[in-house]
């Protein structure tokens, strides 16, 4: 087997006239795509790759052909996970490889691009062995890189020896975790695994981390982007130790393990401090755990982060500063909701106003409010706290969610005697959020008296900026999406998603989508007549609304997701 050291210099003409020689490019196409590479500073295959301009599976045979390079289906294979000390998955992530096998000095390498002269320099470096290319096609190393990483024993194993800078902060009481806890909570692979999880979960930007005991396995997941990824299967012998180690940290019982338990803890992580919510569920084999990451910064990052277009900002603006009446935000759980709420507060904290909120749990700290958590227990509810609310001279109230009759009567009654109240509700899309109060009892003259707008919205996978490219759909398919004719004027393009070493299958974070629909005279009468969520609607498309679909179609017109990520979110 040639080396690449040994191989002929390959210069991008060179793969160019290789692909055009074997007929899977002409030389028009090679042209614009070398361009391209050059413009972005990125390898001739990666720019064909991206573009769509081959087939991983002809790429890949082409290439090994022209470079007489060994071709081999990853999906017929068994790859072993990396050998231990001989590459880092960091580094097999950067240039996008794979370690096959390793023979004496040699190393087997797996590659889409076995041009890459600066990948095959750097594991000479770093392993002190001689690489050897094998070509294989470029979706299913993809896939094998997003599945493979370092195994959790030998996780445990380097963590022992490792030192991480993740402190333990002060809870709510001001009080320091204690040091001398039980010597099998302390545990120092245990310790250093949850570390290293926390860690892996900020860096990835995931909202959750799931920790999950089978009869015979036990997994890590992260939430990231809306999407569920299994990280790692840590030993099964380490559940009861790890679920210790969280229960400590969050101040949760540690003997009690038969009923659900929620919790907090908070964590420095440099200069920022992380809160995490921690919720505890007993199952068949073990205590399922599920932390939240809720950062405080995300509710500062503006109202222009959170992909309102202009006209839905301008009339959400304009409701929040109002000096009375109720805004309502909709949505399923995990659709962003909480973050929007405390975007509008965060915009109205000033030194001026008197802003409280009660919540079950209090998910972003912001000083300058006033949180209150509900404690059911204790007979601290939500209407409890809004009557109590209603004593401390509040100009601002934000009710976490309304549940029942009694929170939305006190809820709009406040709104009626000259406060600003905003809460959330469990709802498709802002019509039924009226149709919902009047089912829970509330009467239709205080709905249409007190509320003044309301917000849907969800969270579509925003496209990766690095490595999205242009995308062709039949034209019945854009009109069955929701497109008008109009709109199909060939003056804008949709993209799709690619995938690369700086996304997750070619999204990379999350916008939202939109319907803000103010609450306006005609609504109102529809309201106190007793009309339908169609009838609202209707009015309220007149009146030039975008309902959900509408507002994701607009953020694929502008090349922020796809079509297919829209046609997800918004079907109903």
């Amino acid at each position: 087997m040639d080396t690449l050291a040994e191989a002929p210099n390959l210069t991008l003409s060179g793969v160019a006239r290789v692909l055009v020689n074997a007929g899977k490019l002409n030389a028009k196409t090679a042209e614009e795509l070398a361009k391209a590479a050059k413009e972005k500073h990125v390898s001739f295959i990666a720019a064909v790759i991206a573009a769509g301009a081959v087939s991983p599976a002809d790429l890949a045979h082409a290439l090994s052909t022209a470079f007489s390079l060994p071709l081999i289906d990853l999906n017929a294979v068994d790859v072993p996970r990396l050998p231990k000390n001989v590459i880092e998955s960091k580094l097999a992530a950067q240039y996008q490889v794979a370690v096959l096998g390793k023979r004496g000095s040699r190393l087997f390498v797996a590659g889409a691009d076995p041009t890459n002269q600066e990948a095959l320099e750097r594991i000479k470096f770093a392993t002190q062995l001689t690489p050897e290319w094998v070509v294989v096609e470029h979706d299913k190393l993809l896939k094998l890189l997003e599945s493979t990483g370092t195994s959790a024993a030998e996780a445990l194993e380097q963590m022992a020896n490792a030192e991480f800078d993740f402190d333990v902060s002060e809870d709510d009481t001001g009080e320091k975790e204690s040091q001398d806890v039980a010597t099998d909570v302390e545990d120092a692979p245990v310790v250093r695994f949850l570390q290293k999880m926390l860690i892996d979960a900020i860096n990835l930007r995931a909202s959750d981390l799931h920790f999950e005991p089978y009869e015979q396995n036990y997994r890590v997941r992260f939430r990231v982007d809306g999407e569920l990824r299994e990280i790692t299967q840590p030993p099964v012998a380490i559940k009861e130790k790890l679920a210790s180690r969280i229960k400590v940290i969050s101040r949760l019982d540690i003997a009690e393990k038969r009923v659900p338990q929620d919790g907090r803890m908070k964590l420095k992580f440099g200069n920022r401090a992380i809160d995490f919510r921690v919720s505890t569920l007993p199952t068949l084999f073990g205590e399922k755990i599920v932390i939240r990451i809720l950062d405080p910064s995300s509710a500062k990052l503006g109202i222009e982060a959170l992909g309102y277009e202009k006209e839905e900002k301008d009339r959400l603006l304009k409701a929040i500063e109002r000096p009375y009446g109720m805004i309502l935000v909709t949505g399923p759980t995990g659709s962003g909701k909480t973050v929007s709420l405390y975007t509008c507060l965060n915009m109205l904290n000033r030194p001026g106003v008197n802003i409280s909120t009660v919540e079950d749990p209090a998910e972003i700290n912001l000083p300058g409010i006033n949180q209150v958590n509900v404690n059911d227990k204790a007979g601290l509810t939500f209407s409890t706290a809004l009557k109590a609310f209603l004593r401390q001279d509040p100009d601002v109230i934000m009710v976490g969610e309304i549940r029942d009759l009694d929170t939305a009567d006190i809820a709009i009654k406040a709104a009626q005697t000259g406060h600003m109240v905003m809460s959330t509700l469990h709802t498709n899309d802002a019509p039924t959020t009226l149709t919902r109060l009047r089912n829970m009892g509330v009467a239709s003259f205080n709905i249409a008296s007190s509320v003044i707008l309301i917000t849907a919205q969800r969270l579509a996978r925003r496209l990766c900026e690095n490595c999205k490219a242009p995308a062709t759909y039949p034209r019945e398919a854009m009109l069955k999406a929701g497109f008008q004719e109009a709109e199909l004027d060939g003056g804008w393009k949709p993209y799709r998603a690619v995938g690369c070493a700086n996304c997750n299958n070619g999204y990379k974070g999350r916008v939202g989508l939109y319907q803000v629909m103010p609450i306006s005279e005609e609504i109102q009468r529809i309201i106190l007549s007793d009309g339908s969520a169609l009838d609202i609607a209707a009015q309220a498309a007149k009146e030039g609304v975008r309902d959900l679909r509408q507002s994701g179609l607009v953020k694929v017109k502008l090349g922020v997701t796809t079509l297919e990520e829209v046609i997800s979110v918004t079907n109903e």
